[in-house]
């Protein structure tokens, strides 16, 4: 009975060693706890040492045997196989409707990543992902040829612009979740994949603002 109580001690330390452990390991100033993995190795290793106590770490010691826990799934920042393919054709159709060049690749960045054969989950088709009805008023006959569906595009983000007095946001968000939402919101729609879309087209266009070459060589689409 009594060797049975000094087990149970024993395991009760070695689990709050393991909790102290774990606590410390996420709250100390070298990892500044788990929003800090993404700046340096985020993989999490764990190792078992002679006495029972488990440790855990990002950047495992020589000494122990290591095993991984937790793998960080690593997220690359991808512009897409076509990224400077259609900069001619995005250069005319800006230059035609009045809409800043970085702003419509920012678009097209957001929309479909440069992807003209793109198509979401409602039908929308084509680098500015135009919806079908969409395409018919602007005389867009094809949305996957890329010329026809960026001049469809920017076109329309253009009569958005003149619509809400050139508010990029509310222009954004219309497009996004069309002009009947912003209408009977009166703003920017409460939903969270509008308010992601605005942000991240205006951090693109942020990015792509910073850029001074502009293109100056004809090219030529391919579907």
């Amino acid at each position: 009975m009594g060797w049975r109580k000094r087990t149970d001690q024993r395991e009760k330390n070695r689990l709050l060693k393991v909790g102290l452990i774990w606590v410390a390991f996420l709250s100390g100033p070298g990892l500044l706890g788990l929003a800090a993995f993404s700046e340096s190795r985020a993989d999490i290793y764990k190792y078992v040492d002679p006495d029972g106590v488990v440790h855990f770490s990002n950047v495992p010691s020589g000494n122990g045997n290591w095993v991984v826990v937790i793998r960080e799934e690593r997220v690359q920042f991808n512009l897409g196989e076509n990224f400077k393919k259609y900069e001619t054709e995005i250069w005319k159709a800006s230059q035609k409707y009045s809409v800043d060049y970085h702003l419509v690749r920012a678009v097209i960045k957001a929309e479909s990543n440069f992807n003209p054969k793109a198509v979401s989950k409602a039908g929308a088709r084509g680098l500015m992902q135009l919806m079908p009805q969409t395409a018919s008023l602007l005389q867009v006959n094809d949305s996957f040829h890329p010329e026809e569906n960026i001049d469809g595009g920017v076109r329309y983000l253009r009569y958005l612009l003149n619509s809400y007095n050139d508010n990029l946001s509310l222009a954004l968000a219309a497009y996004n979740a069309g002009e009947k939402a912003v209408l009977n919101y009166r703003g920017i729609p409460p939903y969270q994949e509008t308010k992601t879309y605005i942000q991240r087209v205006l951090r693109y266009y942020q990015e792509f603002s910073k850029e001074t070459k502009l293109p100056v060589e004809p090219s030529h689409s391919q579907n």
